[in-house]
């Protein structure tokens, strides 16, 4: 993975501002930004539109709760949007969705 430091929508690179998505904190190429954003989402849409893509896995264990964050590559963010569009059975069509929310980015 590269340095998020030097990825768009990261501290230092290019943050984007999207009118119809900014209220669920999308963002789209063209403005500059001061800082980071982090938002959280089950909505695919929204997770298409960021520039790092994390997995995060929380598992309990009688009183023991252990949360576990993935930073995803360019297939495991396009499989994790595709499993958000169609649940826990991954479609073909659900593939192929994501792939396009993607290259809208």
């Amino acid at each position: 993975m590269t340095d998020p430091g030097k990825r768009r929508g990261e501290a230092g690179g290019r943050c984007e501002t999207d009118r119809a998505s900014a209220p669920r904190g999308a963002r789209r190429r063209g403005a500059q930004c001061d800082g980071q954003v982090l938002v959280v989402t089950h909505s695919p849409q929204v997770a298409a539109k960021g520039a790092v893509h994390y997995f995060i896995a929380k598992s309990s264990e009688g009183t023991v709760t252990r949360t576990g964050v993935i930073a995803l590559d360019a297939e495991g963010r396009r499989q994790e949007i595709a499993r958000m569009l169609s649940g826990a059975e991954v479609t073909d069509e659900a593939r192929a969705q994501a792939r396009r929310l993607l290259e809208v980015v």
